[in-house]
């Protein structure tokens, strides 16, 4: 249950850099609600991190919440924001799903 806790974790890592975007590219009071959205993202990523941490390694659950928000936001950034997808930008992304992959593989 604790690796279901850090998926979703890694997700609102996720969610929480997509409010900071969509924040820089809003104005007036919809800036408010993309910050407000970003804090509560954080605060429900953290909270699920320190949920997960308590049975697995803290290097292994960080690295892992680490990579899926990385990979998240750049397939966010991609996708919803317009950033280049080069060949070396998706090659480094599937790497490290890959670096994500095995500590999930070869952690008790």
């Amino acid at each position: 249950m604790n690796w279901v806790y850090l998926v979703v974790a890694g997700l609102f890592e996720t969610a929480f850099a997509y409010c900071l975007g969509r924040a820089k590219l809003a104005s007036g009071t919809e800036t408010y609600i993309w910050y407000g959205s970003f804090l509560v993202a954080l605060i429900i990523s953290m909270a699920l991190l320190v949920k997960a941490t308590q049975s697995l390694p803290i290097g292994t659950a960080y690295a892992v919440w680490t990579g899926i928000g990385a990979v998240g936001t750049a397939v966010v950034g991609i996708w919803l924001f317009k950033e280049p997808a080069t060949f070396w930008r998706l090659f480094f992304i599937v790497t490290l799903i890959g670096s994500v992959v095995g500590l999930k593989w070869v952690s008790h």
